[in-house]
Formats: structure tokens, sequence, C-alpha cells
């Protein structure tokens, strides 16, 4: 099966990409937007995703690793939502800021330009890369 590559966003006042190291792994939580848990049951162990700090920085911080594939939310009050499980893999040796990104034409599309309070986005394997790089990784 092919990896899949992903951005997850978390206020690093609410979870932070410290707390994921800290923590050695976590279940994503909380996600209550319907394109958002789509993408979550899409993800498969093995699958990577950028970890990106929105609020005041926004910026790319970290990579993660799914570890566990969609399950369901216990913080959630209805059925249907879903949760996976995160791991840390490795911080980016620089943050990759969103006014970065927006400067770069091959990431014009990007979920996180066009629907950019989108929790959970898919990215293609070119712009993981370059995101990737970007980040001195």
């Amino acid at each position: 099966m092919t990896t899949q590559y992903w951005l997850v966003k978390s206020e690093p006042e609410t979870y932070s990409w410290t707390d994921l190291v800290r923590d050695g792994r976590t279940d994503w939580t909380g996600v209550r937007n319907y394109a958002a848990r789509l993408h979550l049951k899409a993800m498969r162990p093995g699958d990577e995703a950028f970890f990106y700090h929105s609020g005041e920085s926004k910026s790319v911080i970290g990579i993660a690793r799914v570890i566990k594939a969609a399950f369901p939310d216990t913080t959630a009050d209805e059925e249907g939502w879903v949760a996976v499980e995160l791991a840390p893999v490795a911080p980016l040796k620089k943050p990759v800021t969103l006014a970065q990104v927006k400067t770069i034409a091959a990431l014009k599309d990007i979920a996180l330009i066009r629907q950019s309070r989108l929790s959970v986005q898919p990215l293609k394997p070119a712009e993981f890369a370059l995101i990737r790089k970007l980040g001195g990784s």
C-alpha cells in the first residue's frame, strides 16, 4: 500500500508538537468537521502527517506518523466521529510558515491555502516532499 500524506493542525496552547514528543503518541481526537472526518477515515498506519501549529505561529513544526487507523472518538457526544493515533517522527529543522507556503507556486492549490480552516488535510507526495525540503529535513 502506498504511503499517503497529511497535515494535521492544532493550537499549540491546546496540544503542541512538544506535547506529542513528550507523550510519544496521542489519539487525534476532537475533530468535528465532516470533511476532516473523511480524511481521518482514509488514514492508514504508516502514513505521514505534518504537525501544524495554528494560531499565532501558523507553521509546520514536525512530522508525525499514523500508527493506528480510524477508531471511534471517545470524546464525541454522538456516534460516527473518529480519531487516529499519531506518533512523532521528527521535528523540522526550521518551521515552514504559512506565509512562506503562500509564496511558492507549486503549493498554490494545497488545502492549507484553499481550505485554511480544515484541521485534517491531504497532501500530494510532491507537496509533502517540497514542504519537508523547505523545513530542512
